[in-house]
């Protein structure tokens, strides 16, 4: 008699799936000894065959090398049917299987990846789910082991299959670590753990161009393990050196905020049994008769010691993979809101709870309408206002815990957050999941802080502006950490659960705990348990200083120190009277030194332009206090020396005499401002700009010339470039080294050019980067302030604004004149991807040379300036049909460096344009010549070749036929297996062919000629011509 696979109690009826394998085990047993009997069976004799054999495997572990070998004679399917009788018994019998078999499943599963089978993928997510959270038993961790061994030993077999299935195992195993790192008394964990990290770090290393598939919830995975060295390094990588993943396309974090988070991968964290038991909940059960069914279920899989962490991974399922119907929705069963109002509840542990918070709130950060469901961020709205005002702690707290992550989330991002969530807000409005939010805004028992805070945030366009320059005024490799959790989410370890919101560790720091501080006056400071996210500059970067050499300014609301101790950016206080005075007095003296020349003159104003940044405004009122009199004040006293403030380049930046820029007043102005960005800066350059003076033009020159200049002197790779190697009448590195040695002065307070900082006699790659990138943030941010306060945030104002002063760099500039449009590309593409005027500008601007190294940058994948938007290429197409001969050649070659490597799918394009409404050959005779060179340096795809297929007859007859020709010697095969499926498609009348508003199907007449001659020369007879009908083909063309 034939083994039971699984141990059943007295009052259990047998398992279907285990009585039918040992059935048909029993019924074929006989043919299972060889001499094996290899006839070829039918349907239903192959499925009790696989059963047989299946249940031989287990249960006969003697005999389990002989029943595979009968498997391998027998199979027909790839092994299809018996894999996923195996993800049966894995699904349904796990829990209760007797250890032998389990061991049995293991190992049958290898031989399954070894050959390839069909279906591994998810056999493989059938032992992951069985991998409980929390649960440190030895059969748990034994699985754990021996699933996470498979991984790494069967590597390149599972990346050659299924590397899909890495990215699976990875997020399993990322949510282990977490788990099992809070778990240090089990010596039986040690390896386990060193194994789990292995294979995480193997994946993200090597596969990360698959991880970014997980999402947005492979962040929320990896801040929990940051703390560990291999995962800090990481995420250093993540936030700074994103270029170590070698994934082309990959640039900054936000690329994985932006992908939303598969159902698939939340499932992993939830076992089958769990699943089921959590959809009977939500599906059949009423409110008010729940209890009993939350009792058992807590009993059931949460009572266990260290098993409440589950909860976060509920909660994520609840939000993300369980769906109701409307109908469900709109009856008396229990909402998901009041099940995760229980859990939320049910939690005893104050991280547990902030991470169970983080879970609920986190698709609200990045909510996209087009590409998140609302019913991800439903639960949550939902639970803040049924719990008014009974349980009004909870809305209170899901309140306060939105708007902390809001700030301090990812202080670089903030501004997609805030945008996250408003549309968050108003889609829950929009779609009627509430009627309005004046149930919370009007609410007497919720705290009138939040209530303010909600009306504001809620305001609309204004907010949001306000959040983008606040994160513009404060980016983020510009703030100081210091004990900062990870990504700013409240993540308390269990050593300090009396604070709701400490800190994981010690050592838990959004970058590298020994990197070390650098303040910024005007900076936004996260201190103590505050939570940033930032890209502090590395040691090496920050010349020592003693504390009585550091000269430190704070902002109005930032409190100061007691202690010298307390912080190493704590400073004296000096009340109102004293900085007026201050004020006053260094007017007078920049007064009396501008009647000289030379350093003392910007020494003087330097040191007014700190103590302005620093002023508070409070107290006695001074006419000095207001950023318009102050300009006006300052642009007087220098007229009357003979120089004007930002005035134009009229001159030249190569001007080895004279360089405006570098040595000069608004040289130091704009410094003081791309370090600082404070609100009195914006306010007094605003001033001037509203006064005539092309302040943004002249930000943008200096920020385009710093780039240009640090790549000049090779700050890229891990190049070093010693700065006393440039000399100072070098007009090619004069800004670099004066920016670099500015930025050193401002980092400790010396305002004496005479002074020599050591650190900054070399500038490293990191630095220079991170300079470059701080003068752009700041320029957009005064674009942003500027376009608010002139154009009242009219839609395109900082387009226009940006226009306006790019056209007035290409009036000063020259050498540096294509340096400017690629990092105009580079940093602003949000708003220049196939933006026409700059098209236009650009390509009127720039010479022959200039745009073909422009190209290079282009084919380096450097910059984009059309982008992937098919319409918004088309649409520039078109209009460059009215520009001039000269501009369209050049336009053509730059869309061809661009197209002819990225995902645009240009046969969409070349339909569009051919299909034009009265496409006049003459003037669009360039337009077809650069859409004849881009089709041919693009491959033959089936999509591209059936566009071309379908071209019309009446224009450019021969257009498709010397496509067709370059094709067939640069890439015959894949043309013709192209054409083959285009003509499978036309016999099928597949719906999936590329048309163009059109219900039938007319082939270009000339390209089936071109097909003709071309059989009738090489023989119609061959394996080519044979792929597919080439007189149905004729039928269709008229």
């Amino acid at each position: 008699m034939a083994l039971n696979l699984s141990r059943i109690a007295s009052h259990e009826a047998e398992n279907p799936t285990d009585l039918s394998l040992r059935q048909a085990f029993e019924l074929l047993e006989p043919k299972l000894r060889p001499p094996f009997v290899l006839t070829i069976p039918t349907p239903q004799e192959y499925l009790l065959l696989n059963k047989a054999i299946l249940h031989g495997v287990l249960c006969e572990t003697h005999f389990a090398k002989t029943h595979i070998k009968h498997l391998h004679a027998i199979v027909t399917d790839g092994y299809g049917l018996f894999v996923s009788l195996i993800a049966k018994v894995m699904n349904e019998l796990y829990v209760k299987l007797v250890e032998p078999v389990k061991c049995q499943l293991i190992w049958v599963t290898k031989e399954m990846i070894d050959v390839q089978a069909v279906g591994i993928h998810d056999l493989l997510v059938c032992f992951l789910r069985q991998i409980v959270g929390g649960d440190f038993s030895d059969g748990n961790l034994w699985l754990c082991f021996e699933i996470v061994r498979i991984f790494l030993t069967k590597w390149d077999c599972l990346l050659e299959m299924e590397p899909m299935i890495l990215t699976s195992g990875l997020y399993t195993y990322l949510r282990l670590l977490a788990d099992n790192y809070g778990w240090l008394s089990n010596p039986k964990l040690e390896a386990l753990k060193q194994l789990e990290i292995d294979f995480c770090i193997k994946v993200l290393r090597e596969q990360f161009s698959v991880c970014l598939k997980i999402g947005r919830d492979l962040v929320r995975l990896l801040q929990d393990l940051v703390h560990l060295p291999n995962f800090r390094a990481m995420w250093k990588d993540l936030i700074l050196n994103q270029g170590n993943f070698k994934t082309p396309g990959f640039s900054d974090i936000s690329q994985l905020y932006n992908t939303r988070t598969s159902s698939q991968y939340i499932l992993l964290r939830i076992t089958p049994e769990m699943e089921t038991q959590l959809r009977f909940l939500l599906t059949y059960v009423k409110l008010g008769s729940q209890k009993r069914y939350q009792a058992w279920f807590a009993k059931k899989f949460l009572c266990e010691p260290n098993r409440e962490t589950l909860i976060v991974d509920i909660v994520r399922f609840i939000c993300c993979a369980h769906h109701p119907t409307n109908e469900i929705i709109q009856s008396d069963i229990i909402p998901r809101w009041a099940v995760v109002g229980w859990l939320l509840n049910h939690c005893t542990k104050n991280y547990v709870q902030a991470n169970v918070k983080l879970a609920l709130l986190y698709d609200w950060l990045f909510f996209d309408e087009r590409v998140d469901s609302i019913m991800n961020i439903e639960p949550a709205m939902l639970l803040m206002v049924y719990s008014i005002p009974r349980y009004i702690d909870v809305t209170h707290t899901l309140l306060e815990f939105l708007f902390l992550l809001v700030d301090s989330y990812d202080v670089e991002h903030k501004d997609s957050m805030v945008k996250g969530v408003s549309s968050s807000f108003s889609v829950l409005v929009k779609k009627g999941v509430i009627r309005s939010l004046d149930v919370l805004t009007s609410c007497d028992a919720l705290s009138p802080i939040l209530k303010e805070r909600l009306v504001r945030f809620l305001s609309g366009t204004e907010l949001e502006i306000s959040k983008r320059l606040q994160q513009a005024k404060f980016p983020s490799h510009f703030v100081n950490l210091e004990n900062s959790s990870c990504m700013g989410t409240p993540t308390p370890s269990p050593e300090r659960q009396g604070d709701t919101f400490a800190i994981k560790s010690a050592d838990t720091c959004v970058m590298i705990s020994d990197l070390q501080q650098a303040h910024f006056p005007g900076h936004l400071v996260c201190s103590g348990n505050s939570s940033c996210m930032g890209t502090p500059l590395s040691p090496e970067h920050q010349p020592k200083c003693s504390q009585g050499e550091r000269f430190s300014t704070m902002s109005s609301d930032t409190s100061v120190m007691k202690s010298d101790d307390a912080a190493p950016w704590s400073i004296s206080v000096m009340d109102s009277n004293d900085q007026i005075r201050s004020v006053e007095n260094l007017i007078e003296r920049l007064g009396e030194a501008t009647e000289k020349s030379g350093p003392p003159d910007l020494c003087a104003l330097e040191e007014l332009l700190l103590l302005f940044v620093n002023f508070d405004g409070q107290g006695p009122k001074s006419s000095l206090s207001s950023p318009d009199v102050f300009s006006s004040k300052m642009t007087k006293l220098y007229e009357l020396h003979g120089y004007k403030l930002f005035a134009p380049l009229e001159f030249g930046q190569d001007n080895l005499e004279y360089d405006d820029e570098v040595g000069s007043p608004t040289a130091s102005i704009t410094r003081i401002f791309i370090f600082s960005q404070h609100q009195n800066m914006l306010e007094m350059l605003l001033s001037w700009s509203r006064n005539g003076f092309p302040v943004g033009a002249r930000l943008l020159s200096y920020a385009s010339r710093l780039a240009y200049e640090a790549r000049m002197v090779g700050c890229v790779g891990d190049i070093m470039v010693d700065n006393y190697s440039v000399a100072s009448s070098d007009s090619g590195m004069r800004l670099l080294q004066s920016h670099v040695n500015g930025y050193f002065r401002f980092l400790n307070g010396r305002t004496k050019y005479h002074e020599t900082i050591e650190s900054s006699s070399r500038v490293e790659k990191e630095l220079a980067s991170k300079l470059v990138d701080n003068a752009f943030a700041a320029y957009k941010c005064f674009l942003m302030y500027s376009s608010t306060a002139l154009f009242k945030g009219a839609e395109k104002s900082m387009l226009k604004l940006l226009f306006s002063d790019i056209t007035s760099c290409s009036d000063w500039e020259s050498k540096r004149l294509k340096c400017i449009f690629c990092c105009v590309y580079r940093h602003f593409s949000d708003l220049c991807i196939g933006e026409e005027g700059i098209m236009k500008l650009l390509l009127g601007r720039l010479d022959h040379s200039a745009l073909v190294n422009m190209q290079m940058e282009i084919g380096l994948k450097n910059i984009s300036i059309f982008g992937e938007n098919t319409e918004t290429i088309f649409h520039l197409i078109k209009s460059s049909l009215n520009w001039g001969c000269v501009e369209q050649h050049k336009f053509w070659g730059l869309i061809r460096s661009e197209l002819s490597g990225s995902k645009v799918q240009v046969e969409k394009v070349i339909l569009e344009f051919f299909y034009l409404n009265k496409l006049d050959e003459n003037v669009s005779a360039i337009a077809v010549e650069g859409l004849l060179v881009l089709s041919n340096c693009c491959p033959p795809t089936p999509e591209l070749v059936a566009a071309i297929m379908v071209l019309p007859n009446n224009v450019f007859q021969d257009f498709a036929p010397a496509v067709l020709t370059k094709w067939v010697v640069s890439n015959a095969s894949m043309l013709f297996d192209s054409l083959a499926k285009f003509s499978e498609k036309v016999d099928s009348k597949n719906g999936n062919l590329v048309l163009h508003d059109s219900a039938e199907i007319i082939i270009n007449r000339s390209a089936i000629s071109w097909l003709l001659n071309y059989f009738n020369s090489y023989g119609s007879g061959t394996d080519i011509s044979s792929n597919f009908s080439i007189s149905m083909l004729c039928k269709k063309a008229m």
